[in-house]
């Protein structure tokens, strides 16, 4: 059992089901503990009995005992009371259900309006599902405007057959059309299409339209006998439909509407208690108007008042209704507010809520710990706490603990607090004799957090599992979380001022479930895609690709000290690859300390072309790893990133876990070291293409621009054939386009084609680590045609895109095609037509954002 909960011989019962219904009038009344007759709540400073803070609803004092339980303040969970309505008045949650079942029966006799024959109806009774069967008997019954099988009776006594004719016998009155208007209920009767002219059928035509009030509608709800309740949906035993109609105001219990004491003399109630005592006011205005026999409208007005208030005590916000106010004008909060949206009981206090044993403040990356490891500040260790509990084991070291208390010697953790086994709490930091601070076995000592502790660790947004995973604490100096650089994928994070939240697990139970279902290594294959989460990033991966070069030679001191970073080194030194005249190690061999041994695998690089066969590829470009041996091939982001069969993946399903976290660490430790001796920068001339590429390129757009010329040309004089299904503009726009974007690729070909082996830009595209060949040929070649809505930059002006052109000019120049590249800089007209295409994007990213965050929170 849990340990919150004194101890119970009582056998635990099992829960059979949980069964929704509607309060019937007599249970109110029966779970009530006091019928409720008046408005105030205090008399002479004390609750007045038969109040709205009567003794028996459960107290409000701490010195005083509840009347009805005898419980104190904390053990009592408040007993309900009740109030007697004068009329019966409408709940305005369940109107809606009220008017459909209302459109659904006679006005008259209560019984089901639509005919058994009737194939809508019989289809209707098929649906098991019962709030979709109330909607197909309401679809079934809307057109029905007379009570069916008043006339049927004689006929029924002429066919001489013993079997009765089951047939619902209706009263054949006629029906009026139901409509709720605000919080009135209106029957209106129109005029039957008659053929004869006899007018005695119509009711008066003062009668024609009358609002019903919740006693007409109660009486009509009664007379509905349980088979047709059933019919429509509804389970007589937990939801008769006239139980929809308050006859009987629950009452709630002070719990739900706790009173604030201001000072000694008064105090300050709750919105929901102001309300109640309104509607207690109002129903003892209309009972007295009753009892002296007031004029009908003048009832009916105080019924309408009372009706207002009923209403806007369970839900204030109601469409074409004003607000019900205190006196300072503040609309009052009502129950329907307290629990809906965003910061309502479910959203708000339930599916998430504020908890202790947390902690948050900005991340920062950190290559040199686990992916596992979180770096602490000391800040936040020193304040949370894990409650150790005392063994044989480790009374020693928590002596130790409480003895440097709450505020340990610098570099050493504490304690705050010791709880002794009767439930006592002792405070480390007003403790004065030493032997307060004796430890049995038993107690709990809430120490402070220690490495190699487990904490959660979460980002918000939490879009899938991996939001939230379970690090081991190394406590670090400074005030930031440190993460290591290949867990922030499965987070989203990034360090330009991301917080995130870490919290400790109060109990073993929760540990061990951290520990084994929650852990970063468990966590890098994902069960969504089934693919790893996790992968080399940012300059590790750029190293990868550099140092697992054919060219790439390491000489002895920098492969010594690379050595060093290795974890499992033995102090036994792989041979070199060359011996004379010195030694020298390949950066192949690097990557041969750190893959596990039983690892077989061959992958392709990224830039690797079909024509490339054989085992030794030119370009270096098949991975080849046997026994844990990279025999050829270049690491680039096919091999260590998140794809499917990648490096990371292998590792993880043949050796585990253990051996990818490993793994990933040790390539960013070996490779890191590497990438800091070797050195790498990026500059502007990785951007510059030589002298006749640039020719090239020029040439390619001139040629294009001459092209959308010679299309214009043809279109003016109607040459240009229309493609089938565009219009002329159409297929214009459409070759203008092709013509246009083949311009920017072959650009962006020749660009490519002219960057050197050893080009940093490159280096970073072909590892995958940063940028695409898009970004280099944009700085390099020319930017390209700049789309809205996917056409063309559109007329804003008056058949121009600005009036720095010519009118009805459709030329590339025009519409938003930039032939300048990024190097050689935008004029005023392509930097705004850049803009123009930027804002796009942008607003397409935050639109997005905010319709998934929606559905979300619909889903929930």
């Amino acid at each position: 059992m849990d340990a919150r909960f004194p101890y119970s011989p009582a056998e635990v019962a099992k829960v059979q089901l949980v069964q929704f219904g509607i309060l019937s009038p007599d249970e109110i009344r029966q779970m009530s503990v006091i019928q409720i007759e008046h408005a105030e709540t205090m008399e002479r400073g004390k609750p007045k009995p038969g109040g709205l803070s009567d003794p028996r609803l459960g107290t409000i004092d701490r010195k005083i005992k509840c009347e009805t339980c005898m419980a104190g303040m904390a053990e009592c969970p408040g007993h309900f009371g009740h109030l007697e309505l004068a009329k019966p008045m409408f709940h305005i949650g369940f109107i809606k259900t009220v008017l459909s079942i209302m459109r659904c029966v006679c006005f008259n006799c209560s019984k089901i309006l639509a005919d058994e024959d009737d194939t809508k109806f019989k289809q209707a009774l098929k649906i098991r599902n019962p709030k979709n069967r109330l909607k197909r008997i309401y679809d079934a019954c809307k057109s029905k405007k007379v009570c069916a099988g008043g006339d049927d009776l004689d006929v029924q006594e002429q066919q001489d057959t013993d079997e009765p004719v089951k047939k619902r016998g209706g009263c054949g009155a006629q029906q009026p059309n139901i409509t709720v208007d605000g919080m009135k209920m209106v029957a209106e009767f129109k005029a039957p299409k008659k053929k004869t002219d006899d007018q005695d059928q119509l009711p008066e035509p003062v009668e024609r339209k009358q609002i019903l009030s919740a006693e007409r509608v109660l009486n009509v709800l009664k007379r509905i006998s349980d088979e047709d309740c059933l019919l429509l949906g509804l389970n007589p035993k937990f939801a008769r439909p006239d139980w929809m109609i308050l006859q009987v105001l629950p009452i709630p219990p002070p719990p739900v509407r706790p009173s604030v004491m201001m000072d000694t003399s008064s105090r300050s109630e709750d919105d929901l208690t102001h309300q109640l005592a309104m509607i207690i006011r109002h129903n003892e205005n209309l009972r007295r108007q009753e009892r002296n026999g007031a004029p009908a409208h003048i009832i009916t007005e105080f019924a309408q008042l009372l009706q207002f208030h009923i209403a806007t005590y369970f839900d204030n916000e109601l469409p074409g209704q004003p607000r019900a106010t205190q006196r300072s004008g503040r609309p009052i909060k009502s129950i329907c507010s307290r629990l809906k949206a965003k910061e309502g009981r479910i959203r708000g206090n339930l599916m998430g809520k504020r908890v202790d044993f947390s902690a948050r403040t900005v991340i920062t990356p950190d290559p040199n710990i686990n992916i596992d490891e979180l770096g602490v500040p000391w800040s936040i260790a020193l304040n949370l706490t894990y409650p150790e509990t005392v063994t044989p084991y480790n009374i020693e070291r928590l002596k130790e603990l409480v003895e440097y208390g709450p505020h340990p010697p610098p570099g050493k953790t504490g304690a705050k607090y010791i709880i002794r086994e009767d439930g006592q709490r002792l405070d480390l930091r007003y403790v004065k004799k030493s032997s307060d601070q004796h430890l049995d076995l038993g107690y709990k000592v809430e120490r402070h957090l220690n490495d190699g502790d487990f904490v959660l660790f979460n980002r918000q947004p939490s879009l899938h599992k991996m939001s939230i995973m379970g690090h081991r604490i190394k406590i670090m100096p400074y005030s930031t979380f440190r993460l290591n650089l290949s867990v922030t994928s499965p987070y989203n994070a990034d360090f330009d001022g991301d917080e995130m939240n870490m919290h400790v697990p109060q109990s073993f139970e929760t540990r061990a479930e951290v520990l084994e279902l929650m852990m970063v290594p468990k966590c890098i294959v994902s069960p969504q895609s089934n693919r790893p989460v996790m992968g080399i990033v940012q300059d590790t991966l750029l190293g990868c690709r550099k140092i697992t070069k054919r060219d790439t030679l390491i000489e002895k001191d920098v492969f010594m000290n690379i050595l060093m970073w290795w974890q499992d080194f033995d102090g036994k030194i792989p041979a070199p690859a060359i011996l004379k005249p010195r030694p020298i190690w390949t950066g192949k061999q690097v990557f041969n300390l750190i893959i596990p041994k039983q690892i077989n695998l061959i992958r392709f690089s990224a830039w690797h072309s079909e024509t490339e066969t054989g085992f030794i590829t030119p370009g270096d470009t098949m991975v080849r790893i046997e026994k844990g041996e990279l025999l050829s091939g270049t690491l680039c982001k096919k091999s260590l990133g998140t794809g499917s069969g990648s490096l990371i993946h292998v590792i993880w399903e043949e050796v585990g876990p253990d051996a990818a976290r490993k793994f990933l660490g040790h390539t960013q430790w070996l490779v890191n070291y590497w990438l800091l001796q070797q050195g790498f920068s990026i500059g502007i001339g990785d951007t510059i293409a030589d002298a006749a590429t640039m020719e090239k390129i020029n040439e390619t757009i001139s040629k294009a621009k001459n092209e959308v010329k010679e299309l214009i040309k043809q279109a003016h004089e109607n040459h240009l054939e229309a493609e089938p299904g565009r219009t002329m503009m159409e297929s214009f726009e459409n070759r203008v386009n092709q013509v246009l974007n083949k311009a920017r690729d072959d650009a962006e070909g020749s660009a490519q084609k002219s960057l050197s082996e050893s080009n940093n830009l490159k280096a970073m595209v072909t590892a995958g680590s940063k940028g695409s060949f898009i970004n280099i040929s944009q700085m390099t070649a020319c930017v390209g045609q700049q789309n809205v809505e996917g056409k063309r930059i559109p007329f804003g002006f008056i058949d121009r895109t600005l009036p720095h052109f010519t009118k009805d000019d459709y030329g590339p120049e025009s519409r938003g095609f930039v032939e300048n590249s990024y190097l050689r800089g935008l004029t005023p007209q392509e930097f705004f037509f850049h803009a123009m295409g930027g804002r796009e994007g942008l607003i397409d990213t935050a639109v997005k954002t905010s319709e998934t965050g929606f559905l979300f929170s619909c889903l929930h």
